[in-house]
């Protein structure tokens, strides 16, 4: 690997753990020796028939009716093969619902369909995989399954949805069409889309850290969070720079011997950050993470997320705010100052 701006070697043929074959395609950024590096184009044709040839994005949305369900469909997605690259909580204007339904002006149930996907938050997702298009869609399923369709009875649709038009999930039924729904909730011109769900009252944060989302945990840690009863207000994925995530641990500099490797392990790939509200003064978020360490948690605390999905002090599946005053600080950090 050549640095161009340095004009030397940068890297030989090397072993490197932490990189698969699967993180490699355009667009994807990868981390190599604490170099953030974003993949723009194959080297060759060769590689680029064997990596890219039916590399499809699409977009995955998770409608207000679906979103207790948001654990589970992360799985479903991970199990599918599919990598989950963009994801945030958003609300939509009505100016915003009506650009994504616009092809349905005509139909009667148009302004149901407005008032349905403005009844609460969303979760959009842009996912890449192999036939990812066609793949997304049949998971998805029809908006109104029979049971003579036993194609359909594992779908989301049938599984989660109710009836009607509370489907519970969305996806396009074509390459074009989801390249034009993607624009809408991640433009690609660098705005912000539409706004995120954050609330910033009652708050504390929480960061499926990046050997989580790489070892396809996220699913199974925000349905943890969840059924202990917490708020997952506000999610976005993350790709965090070096000074950023410095910035962030900054409290923990010259304080916790594991500091710089903390700071590694948080640029290393897409993390996911989430807004969590509680609402049972007995319920502490802190508490149900654990402590730091997982082999201390459990011993101690066997039922906590660090004791389940953890592995060691740096690699312990989450961050989450150790002081109360600090959760709306943290909070902020990435959903008004990152997410701009």
């Amino acid at each position: 690997m050549y640095d161009v701006k340095n004009r030397r070697t940068f890297l030989r043929r090397t072993k490197y753990e932490s990189l698969h074959l699967e993180d490699l395609y355009v667009g994807s950024k990868v981390t190599v020796f604490s170099r953030h590096l974003t993949i723009v184009d194959y080297g060759n044709l060769y590689t680029s028939r064997k990596l890219g040839s039916r590399k499809e994005r699409t977009l995955a949305l998770i409608k207000p009716d679906g979103m207790r369900k948001m654990g589970q469909l992360f799985d479903i997605i991970i199990n599918a093969g599919l990598t989950i690259t963009k994801a945030k909580m958003m609300l939509l204007s009505r100016k915003e619902a009506a650009d994504f339904y616009a092809d349905y002006r005509a139909k009667p149930f148009y302004h149901e369909l407005l008032q349905l996907i403005m009844s609460g938050p969303i979760l959009a997702m842009e996912l890449l995989g192999d036939d990812a298009v066609t793949k997304w869609r049949a998971i998805v399923g029809p908006a109104n399954p029979t049971t003579t369709e036993s194609d359909t009875l594992d779908s989301i649709s049938e599984s989660f949805g109710h009836c009607g038009l509370r489907d519970a999930a969305y996806g396009p039924d074509s390459v074009a069409s989801a390249a034009k729904e993607l624009e809408l909730f991640f433009p690609s011109s660098g705005g912000r889309g539409p706004v995120s769900s954050a609330k910033f009252t009652n708050c504390t944060c929480c960061i499926i850290k990046p050997h989580a989302v790489n070892e396809g945990l996220s699913g199974k840690i925000i349905k943890a969070i969840l059924k202990e009863g917490f708020e997952i207000s506000a999610l976005q994925m993350f790709n965090m720079e070096r000074p950023n995530v410095e910035e962030f641990y900054e409290i923990y500099k010259g304080v916790v011997p594991e500091y710089l490797e903390m700071v590694s392990e948080l640029c290393s790939g897409p993390c996911i950050a989430m807004e969590i509200r509680q609402f049972d003064p007995s319920k502490v978020f802190r508490d149900f993470c654990g402590p730091s360490d997982p082999v201390l948690a459990r011993h101690l605390r066997p039922g906590t997320l660090r004791a389940v999905f953890g592995k060691d002090k740096i690699q312990n599946a989450v961050h989450c705010t150790d002081l109360p005053e600090d959760g709306l600080l943290e909070v902020q950090y990435f959903f008004k100052i990152l997410d701009n």
